[in-house]
């Protein structure tokens, strides 16, 4: 029979192989969670000053970890749950863009931009404003309706939001107050429309890859360098390879270890990170 120091001794051990096993490497500027959004306890709250990220849009994606069949009432009930987390997680002044799709007609026609945001507020985010993303290279002509007939026309917008909310204070007077963004490039993202194409799930191997100059506007956009920028979906890995590029602190949530393991290949081959760096915690 084991003393109580042994007890103690063993109880840490696994308590650590349990927190251990949610990280799935850190260094000094970047951390992977291997973790549920909903339950992870691996950042701290009022610690965040940027989130970017592009959540499951319910559209039947066939994710290794994620189902997104869900019916639309259950869909905005998670949405509920993990936007209350990202709100507990950024500090006072930090800020919010939510890729996110203007609306959806895959089972049924939704307002998916003005739910979700209308979400978003309940919680307590305050809304800033919306950009409009562009995908130029996005078809969604998947169905006509009625052709050339008023009976049951089918409108389809070949754009997504990002909507742009924040916790308490606009202003931001946290953190370094070093901005790198140049004077073409605020000129251009303060205009709502931003026109750049979209990503290739075949080239980067997983199934919504969103672009990195989404991320990178955001972030040069909303942040100082040095902020903590945070991914809750992280998926590829897209945010924090631009957060690196960015001299940024990054941290992506994902729940699929394939996915994480594909972002972390992604962050070696595109964000040149030097993989004896990486500190491995699995």
């Amino acid at each position: 029979m084991l003393d109580t120091v042994e007890v103690d001794s063993t109880f840490k051990k696994r308590i650590d192989i349990k927190i251990a096993d949610k990280m799935f490497f850190k260094n000094e500027m970047l951390k992977i969670i291997n973790d549920d959004v909903l339950t992870t306890k691996e950042v701290s709250n009022e610690s965040i000053d940027l989130i970017v990220t592009s959540p499951p849009y319910n559209l039947d994606i066939k994710y290794n970890s994620h189902n997104d069949r869900l019916s639309y009432g259950k869909y905005l009930n998670f949405s509920e749950k993990w936007l209350s987390r990202c709100f507990d997680w950024l500090k006072d002044d930090g800020r919010f863009c939510l890729n996110i799709p203007l609306d959806k007609n895959k089972g049924g026609q939704q307002s998916v931009g003005a739910d979700l945001t209308t979400i978003a507020k309940q919680i307590g985010f305050k809304y800033h404003s919306t950009i409009i993303w562009n995908e130029g290279n996005i078809s969604r002509r998947t169905a006509w309706g009625s052709w050339l007939s008023a009976s049951a026309p089918y409108v389809i917008a070949p754009v997504e939001l990002i909507v742009v909310l924040y916790k308490k204070n606009w202003k931001k007077t946290s953190g370094s107050r070093k901005s790198d963004i140049g004077k073409e490039e605020f000129m251009e993202w303060t205009d709502g429309v931003w026109t750049f194409s979209g990503e290739s799930k075949k080239k980067i191997g997983h199934p919504t890859p969103f672009p990195v100059e989404l991320p990178r506007r955001c972030i040069k956009l909303f942040s100082f360098v040095g902020d903590t920028i945070l991914d809750p979906f992280m998926g590829s890995g897209t945010t924090l390879i631009a957060t690196h590029l960015n001299n940024r602190i990054g941290v992506g949530i994902e729940i699929d270890k394939t996915y994480c393991e594909l972002a972390k290949k992604r962050l070696i081959t595109e964000a040149k990170i030097n993989e004896k760096r990486l500190f491995e915690v699995i």
